[in-house]
């Protein structure tokens, strides 16, 4: 059970979300007088929430416990699930075959890198791209963007359904003699609208919006991505305790993760760059230190190479290690000029 479904007064549940306590788990090793010295309230008022919780607790293990026995799943039908799995195409090819085919679903994936490197266009892209029907291979859901930093541009994402709707049809074209029998219906705004945008404007917010995902996704179970841009921002600006911060990082990473194989969804996190020092020198390393490192599935970290954009797959436990160039373009992110240059002279 989650904090915010506690039977508890709001001002209690908003006071546990900002200190960092999301889960009844997070709850069940600290004391009273310790809870009542982080929320600020009497230590009679925090062995009530303990109270609460600890009897919340009780009942969901005793409801949950036997269909966590046949819940089990077998090693083969884990491989069958893991070779089935849809994904989301970038729009660049090179990058898709590094990915192997795409951002995956069920998986959660960090793509971080320097300011301009990008970041907000693929994740405009994933969102867009997301919605491709399924008779052009794609998955035909739809998108939530959870933007933190104000940086989305609804003219862009325009400008992307355009040049993804144009891409389909050049691609119905090819395979289809009778172009006009098979005209493509969808319109910009039609992908627009399956964009559900959230403007986030504290860690608080941010918390307490994924908490309420899971009972959006029940009522949108057509939803198959999760873009968060950026899942840095609030937790570099509004935050002196680290130990907390650690804290809540790990139960929100945990939740999307828990959000991503539940719903059969991808979840992507954006993310920031900062400077790290080691032996003596200080180089680039993404934002929210090495502890957060690890709860994603894969991390890609983007980067400059002279004037080329490329992508790297820094970690993955079913990818291996690899660098693709890529382009921002007019019509959204594409394989890099260099690459098209090498096709052409083949």
């Amino acid at each position: 059970m989650e904090i915010w479904r506690l039977p508890i007064s709001a001002s209690q549940r908003g006071k546990l979300i900002s200190a960092g306590y999301t889960s009844l788990s997070s709850l069940s090793s600290i004391s009273s007088s310790d809870l009542a010295r982080e929320l600020k309230v009497s230590e009679s008022e925090a062995m009530n929430i303990l109270k609460v919780a600890s009897h919340s607790r009780g009942s969901e293990t005793s409801n949950a416990s036997c269909s966590i026995v046949e819940g089990a799943q077998s090693a083969w039908d884990m491989l069958h699930d893991e070779e089935s799995l849809m994904h989301i195409t970038t729009s660049s090819a090179d990058l898709d075959n590094i990915l192997g085919g795409g951002i995956h679903c069920k998986e959660v994936t960090e793509i971080g890198g320097v300011p301009g490197i990008g970041k907000t266009q693929l994740g405009i892209q994933v969102a867009v791209n997301v919605q491709i029907p399924n008779d052009f291979g794609g998955l035909g859901g739809k998108a939530i963007y959870i933007d933190t930093e104000g940086s989305f541009m609804v003219e862009r994402a325009f400008q992307i359904a355009e040049a993804c709707i144009e891409d389909m049809s050049e691609y119905n074209r090819f395979l289809r003699k009778d172009f006009q029998e098979c005209k493509i219906k969808m319109l910009p705004q039609d992908i627009l609208e399956n964009i559900f945008y959230f403007r986030i404007c504290s860690y608080t917010e941010q918390i307490a919006l994924i908490n309420y995902l899971d009972k959006f996704l029940s009522e949108h179970k057509d939803v198959k991505v999760i873009v968060v841009d950026s899942v840095t921002f609030h937790f570099r600006q509004d935050f002196d305790d680290m130990a907390l911060r650690t804290r809540v990082l790990s139960g929100m990473a945990l939740k999307l993760m828990n959000l991503a194989k539940r719903f059969s969804l991808a979840v992507v996190l954006l993310n920031q760059v900062t400077t790290k020092h080691t032996e003596a020198s200080f180089q680039l390393a993404l934002a929210l230190g090495d502890s957060w490192s690890h709860t994603c599935t894969n991390r890609i970290v983007l980067y400059w190479n002279g004037n080329e954009r490329y992508a790297y797959i820094d970690k993955s436990p079913s990818l291996r290690s690899a660098s693709a160039a890529y382009s921002v373009t007019a019509r959204g992110i594409r394989n890099s000029s260099s690459s098209c240059k090498r096709i052409k002279m083949m």
